[in-house]
């Protein structure tokens, strides 16, 4: 049986504004084994990224704060260990590709120093032989002439080569658990089908866990074993890629699912695509009952009074809907 590497636990995290209390992640709970890519899904606004910058502990307080829950990796709870700790853990042996890498790369650095950075600071090499193992990465996701490459500033790339990089400096100290927050957003789709590929390279070459942040079901059936589905800040379907694509639950993962075009009946001139209605709501002002009530055609009168509980429907999958079965 695979090792548990990551284990989120019941985590709560509250943003305190003067709009109110925004509860961007309520009571999440998922676990990611060695080796395995956990898929999280959901639309923007539904919590996903501030699970992974929780993880790392990268939310900025105030007006931010990990409320309550445990982050457990290799058992210890990250939420307890001092900052100098979590500092040693952070970029070395869980690592992010953060959602634009066109904002996450410092622009008055070249490539190489930002990748240098992370390599001397965790693994204690000189600088040398820093910025040849820097080189030996972009060599490694495919960057052409990483000799030259490794001494250019990020407005001298391509958004795919800025991506590159970015997973260049995340895996550069072979990490455990590897956090990818939409890394093919605003990529064309041949770009994209390559930074999918060389994620996967990376998983077996390093045996590095994956946790995949997007809202692109076609990339989470080809690259997850496991599938979280979030909605206003709450799991609400959890199973394997398998069960969600092939019975899923909820209705918003059903959703989900119908949005997506099918090439085999998909006529432009007689056909629409399927919609979900209305907007995620504001976490300022939730509606009672079940989040997704108000967007939901099979709600019915207890959906808009009580909260359902997400529970075990089949063996390992779980949802949060009063009339899943």
């Amino acid at each position: 049986m695979a090792e548990t590497l990551l284990q989120v636990k019941n985590l709560k995290t509250c943003f305190y504004t003067s709009d109110g209390i925004a509860r961007a992640v309520d009571d999440v709970s998922w676990s990611v084994d060695a080796g395995e890519t956990i898929g999280l899904v959901g639309e923007s606004g539904c919590g996903k990224s501030v699970t992974a910058l929780s993880i790392l502990r990268l939310i900025a307080e105030p007006p931010g704060k990990i409320e309550s829950g445990e982050i457990l990796f290799k058992g210890q709870d990250l939420c307890e260990i001092p900052l100098d700790e979590m500092r040693k853990i952070r970029g070395n042996e869980i690592s992010m590709i953060f959602q634009e890498p066109m904002t996450s790369l410092n622009p008055v650095f070249t490539i190489g120093a930002q990748i240098v950075e992370a390599i001397r600071l965790h693994q204690g090499l000189k600088k040398k032989d820093a910025l040849d193992k820097a080189v030996d990465m972009l060599k490694l996701v495919g960057i052409p002439s990483p000799e030259r490459r490794v001494h250019e500033y990020p407005h001298e790339l391509s958004g795919g080569m800025k991506q590159r990089a970015m997973i260049a400096m995340a895996v550069s100290c072979n990490p455990k658990v590897l956090i990818a927050d939409e890394p093919t957003t605003a990529l064309d789709v041949t770009i994209q089908a390559q930074i999918l590929d060389l994620m996967l390279k990376m998983k077996e070459e390093f045996g590095t866990a994956i946790v995949l942040i997007t809202h692109d079901l076609g990339v989470i059936a080809e690259t997850v074993q496991k599938v979280v589905v979030m909605y206003a800040g709450k799991v609400v379907e959890q199973a394997s890629v398998g069960a969600i694509f092939e019975n899923p639950k909820h209705p918003y993962t059903r959703g989900l699912l119908s949005s997506l075009p099918k090439l085999d009946e998909f006529n432009f001139h007689k056909k629409k695509l399927n919609t979900i209605p209305g907007i995620v709501p504001s976490l300022y002002d939730l509606p009672k009952g079940c989040n997704f009530s108000p967007r939901c055609s099979m709600a019915v009168d207890v959906c808009c009074e009580s909260e359902p509980e997400l529970i075990e429907i089949d063996h390992n999958h779980f949802a949060r809907c009063w009339l899943a079965k």
